[in-house]
């Protein structure tokens, strides 16, 4: 039986802490991690599964995320999920947060299999004035919930 090739897309710089998130499912997903310049929207075909991650910016996925998926071809039912951090978490924001690029994707074909947010550091505009808020996160239990989000991806 042919492995399923999983890749996982990733924009990630002030703390890393979406990249942390990324590394920990990775492994699991036997993934390989890219960032959006690196990419070829095409070459996305030859995933069975992508995944879609950064920190929320202004309740949205980074910028660099939405134009890749504005520019991928046509996917005929291809399986996808998005994953990010956020000073600010929970399920109804997720969901706000995560909606620009899932239009984008579900517009291009792709179906959403599921989502996860964390806690991120955050030292965002005003916040670095006080030390920023999350500080530590994500943490060991937010690395370990990531692992079992990716487990229960399995194709």
């Amino acid at each position: 039986m042919e492995e399923n090739k999983s890749l996982i897309v990733l924009y990630s710089y002030h703390h890393h802490n979406t990249e942390k998130i990324a590394e920990a499912m990775a492994p699991v997903l036997n993934a390989e991690i890219k960032w959006p310049p690196e990419i070829e929207p095409e070459e996305l075909s030859n995933y069975d599964l992508v995944g879609f991650g950064s920190g929320i910016y202004s309740a949205q996925h980074d910028e660099s995320l939405l134009k890749l998926a504005s520019k991928l071809p046509e996917a005929n039912n291809k399986k996808a999920f998005l994953f990010s951090t956020a000073g600010i978490t929970g399920k109804s924001k997720a969901s706000k947060d995560h909606s620009k690029l899932r239009e984008k994707l579900e517009s291009k074909g792709y179906i959403i299999v599921d989502e996860f947010q964390c806690k991120g550091f955050n030292t965002n505009s005003f916040l670095k004035l006080f030390g920023g808020m999350n500080k530590g996160r994500p943490d060991s239990q937010d690395l370990s919930d990531a692992r079992e989000f990716a487990k229960n991806l399995k194709i």
